[in-house]
């Protein structure tokens, strides 16, 4: 059994987790950006989410499904519809073309949701920094914080004008909040001067280029304030020195040898232990797993640094161990 998705497309038997959307609406909000509104086939309400929630889509393409995650923009309030923003990535693997090559209103796309692995924090004070489609996940937290009457700035960082996404809305917020940064007409953000007003109460959450990510958290060592951060593309990683390993089941004490060039979750999926994933590329976070002994090569963009440093859990799909043997929660 397939299913049809847009108009001529097929794709096969839906996973317990997924449904059929319906595109309601698709639209221009930048230069190489577009918006989807999506709604439920059938009309019946959607779940409210949380700031930082993204939908995974699972699209095809002739070499086999391809699985895109997408952050909602919209209002979390809004049970009729759900909102994404898509940047069409000309080096990428062909998600962003089929949705705006594609993808037309009426068409049906599969998605799984919903998850959050940035999820807003309760805070004194709030620095939102985006730079470029990295506005999607932060529009609504600033949103959100701006209802409360909370302490919060945000900055939008973009190479061009025409390249903010949904401008309307970022006009419509408080003037006194709000920064839009443009690099061709001002050059690079003075990152010092602006985390330097930054305290102990203050939360920076960051989402964009890994560029702009990395500056922040390289500057936020040895800081008082905390730090977010969602990165949409993948670590880029030397795995020539990757060598062989042990993990060891702890519900069983079964020891796993993970091969060199094999990941722990495809070694373990073959051998029958049928381990939740989806992206394989250590960006959604559905393969994450404890870790109860020795040290992970942490290698997925979920993780903080924080976070990594602690070792009490790893994505299977990336990330591979920095010791002779792993103990997993499994």
């Amino acid at each position: 059994m397939t299913t049809t998705i847009g108009r001529s497309h097929t794709i096969g038997d839906l996973g317990t987790d997924e449904m059929l959307l319906t595109v309601a609406a698709k639209e221009d909000v930048a230069t190489d950006v577009v918006a989807l509104e999506l709604q439920s086939i059938d009309g019946t309400p959607l779940p409210a989410w949380a700031p930082g929630a993204h939908l995974e889509f699972r699209l095809p393409a002739p070499g086999g499904d391809l699985i895109r995650h997408y952050s909602l923009c919209g209002d979390p309030a809004d049970t009729a519809s759900w909102r994404v923003a898509v940047l069409r990535e000309p080096a990428g693997r062909g998600g962003s073309a089929y949705i705006h090559d594609a993808v037309a209103a009426g068409d049906t796309l599969v998605v799984t949701g919903l998850r959050n692995n940035f999820p807003l924090r309760e805070s004194t004070k709030y620095l939102f920094v985006s730079g470029g489609i990295g506005i999607t996940p932060i529009l609504p937290m600033v949103r959100a914080v701006a209802e409360t009457g909370g302490d919060w700035r945000f900055v939008g960082c973009t190479r061009s004008t025409d390249r903010l996404p949904f401008p309307d809305e970022v006009d419509a917020l408080p003037t006194d909040h709000v920064t839009v940064h443009v690099d061709s007409e001002s050059g690079l953000l003075d990152l010092e001067s602006l985390l330097n007003s930054c305290d102990a109460d203050t939360a920076v959450y960051v989402c964009g280029p890994t560029g702009l990510i990395d500056a922040i958290e390289a500057r936020s060592e040895g800081q008082d304030w905390t730090f977010f951060a969602e990165q949409f593309a993948a670590e880029t990683v030397d795995s020539s020195r990757d060598q062989a390993f042990e993990v060891v089941i702890d519900s069983t004490g079964e020891v796993v040898t993970i091969p060199a060039d094999k990941s722990i979750l495809h070694t373990l999926n073959d051998k029958g232990f049928d381990i939740p994933s989806s992206c394989e590329e250590g960006t959604c976070g559905t393969c994450e797993t404890g870790v109860l002994d020795g040290i992970p090569d942490h290698r997925d963009v979920v993780l903080s640094k924080a976070e990594k440093a602690e070792n009490d859990c790893m994505m299977l799909c990336v990330s591979r161990a920095a010791c002779p043997r792993l103990v997993l929660e499994l």
